[in-house]
């Protein structure tokens, strides 16, 4: 059986947005360039293999759905806080795989 395809989304949020938006989605080689993009610009990468199959079914500049609010609020302030220098246990409720696929999520404009 051969290893599964490396898949990722990003996510960008803005003030005045409603919600995080999908700005890039991708398989293979593809996902492999939005997380070495994501990790060269500075921008945080969560490692989730569940949440990237759901984020993977939205359209591209689409919202997320409410039902994902928590999660992603959750990776969100855990973004924050160790930008600010804070120490910070993992993201609870967000770490939902150790072995997972990257899902690149940008940090919050301040």
């Amino acid at each position: 059986m051969s290893a599964p395809r490396p898949e990722a989304v990003a996510l960008a949020y803005r003030e005045g947005d409603g919600a995080p938006r999908v700005v890039a989605k991708g398989h293979g080689v593809l996902a492999e360039e939005i997380v070495r993009r994501a990790r060269e610009a500075g921008v945080f990468v969560h490692e989730s293999r569940e949440l990237v199959a759901v984020l993977a079914k939205l359209d591209l500049d689409s919202h997320i759905p409410p039902q994902l609010y928590l999660a992603i609020a959750e990776i969100l302030a855990w973004v924050y806080r160790m930008d600010r220098g804070e120490q910070a246990g993992p993201a609870s409720g967000a770490q939902l795989a150790t072995e997972a696929l990257p899902a690149p999520v940008r940090r919050p404009s301040r």
